[in-house]
């Protein structure tokens, strides 16, 4: 989409304050989401051990399957957590956020003002064999049309392209949480890995992650139904500041053990990397 027009349907985005805008009546209405989560997750990612450890797997991931990657776009980027960490490993990489609450763009831009941001559907990606790298990190769960955006996502890597997604995984771990996060599902792993190759992709690894943290896991969920009112979908990551650094040191263990090469079995989120064929 280097002329500014969408391949799909030849549109031209209107811009907000510097932000283009391909999705204008999903801004701030999409669903799937509430946006006034973003101040919070703002305010908290730099220091939660969660969005810490993920962001290592995912730099894991990018180093291992892609490391000579040039151009890279996070659909579902946030307030721009993950992209802030790709940028201080790959500096010399063109990086692109897109998003489909423009409230999120706001936040993402004062975290990363060097990068491209807009806001989209990750149902119409409006790019074709564009990137070398894709991801979507714990947003396919919140997309009834999941299998439509993976499609998507493969049209828009250049041939032999690279995706890295994360989504929750075990469906009996679903709780009050994921529903206040307003998620559609959790995964399996045949279910997400039978979805990626359906839209044309080799699995190169996959891999749950959340692993040994799983019985702690399990024990929050059963305990919050007992408390299910004046919660939200970042209550849970509001522990106190030793568990927090506990959490993180063992998910550093965890990652030690993906890279040596280890696929775990259960966890509560899951890891997969795949090649466009």
């Amino acid at each position: 989409m280097s002329s500014g027009h969408c391949p799909n349907c030849g549109a031209s985005p209107s811009h907000v304050d510097g932000i283009e805008v391909h999705a204008p009546d999903l801004a701030h209405s999409a669903g799937g989401f509430h946006a006034d989560y973003f101040p919070e997750l703002f305010r908290i990612e730099a220091t939660s051990f969660w969005f810490r450890a993920r962001n290592q797997v995912i730099m894991y991931a990018l180093r291992r399957y892609a490391k000579n990657f040039r151009s890279l776009l996070e659909i579902g980027c946030g307030t721009g957590f993950v992209l802030s960490g790709v940028a201080h490993e790959f500096p010399e990489a063109k990086l692109t956020g897109g998003e489909i609450f423009i409230d999120g763009l706001s936040f993402a831009f004062q975290r990363l003002p060097m990068c491209r941001f807009m806001q989209m559907d990750a149902r119409c990606i409006p790019f074709v064999e564009e990137f070398d790298v894709i991801g979507a990190f714990d947003v396919l769960e919140h997309i009834k049309e999941d299998e439509e955006v993976i499609e998507q996502i493969h049209d828009a890597l250049r041939p032999n392209g690279i995706m890295i997604i994360t989504v929750p995984q075990h469906a009996w771990l679903w709780s009050t949480t994921d529903e206040h996060a307003f998620h559609e599902r959790r995964y399996s792993a045949s279910e997400i890995e039978g979805k990626t190759r359906a839209a044309g992709f080799d699995i190169l690894r996959s891999t749950s992650f959340v692993s040994l943290l799983l019985p702690a896991m399990a024990f929050s969920r059963i305990r919050r139904k007992r408390n299910e009112k004046n919660m939200d979908s970042t209550s849970e990551l509001n522990i106190t500041k030793t568990l927090n650094a506990l959490f993180y040191r063992i998910m550093k263990i965890e990652l030690f053990g993906i890279k040596l090469g280890l696929n775990y079995p259960v966890g509560g989120s899951r890891l997969i990397v795949a090649q466009k064929t």
